[in-house]
């Protein structure tokens, strides 16, 4: 898939006036081509789609540069993974221009952060409560004696 075979997203992109640019690779076994997908976020619409024999930063940087003369409008931000080779690619292509990590990748980022944090708070109460099922089910049968 590629720009220049359709009009109708040149056309599409032309109206719009800008691309937030969605990067995302996908290797299914280590050693293997990576298939590349760039997207534009704004109209939803693929831009390109490509095997690259691997993710590293000049690689995915030649590939934004294509993206980047082939498009009538100007890039306006990616958003990607956050991959270090992706952070250094856009770095090189798109000097200066916005670049954020995805909701999901953020999002898990700073629950890291605060999961961390609670690592300790839990283990605590899991040493308080190990017991516990134990002494229920002795009451439980307690209790069913008695009936």
């Amino acid at each position: 898939v590629t720009l220049t075979d359709d009009t109708r997203l040149r056309d599409l992109l032309a109206e719009q006036g800008c691309v937030i640019l969605a990067i995302d690779g996908l290797q299914p076994d280590v050693g293997h081509e990576v298939l590349c997908v760039l997207r534009d976020c704004l109209s939803g619409e693929i831009l390109l789609a490509r095997s690259l024999l691997s993710s590293t930063a000049p690689d995915l940087a030649g590939l934004i540069t294509e993206m980047r003369t082939a498009l009538p409008v100007p890039i306006t931000g990616v958003i990607s993974d956050g991959q270090d080779s992706l952070r250094t690619a856009v770095a090189k292509a798109l000097p200066g221009g916005p670049h954020q990590l995805c909701h999901f990748h953020y999002l898990r980022e700073a629950a890291q952060t605060i999961s961390e944090a609670d690592r300790h708070a839990k283990k605590e109460l899991k040493k308080r409560v190990r017991g516990l099922r134990k002494t229920e089910r002795q009451a439980e049968e307690k209790g069913e004696d008695d009936e």
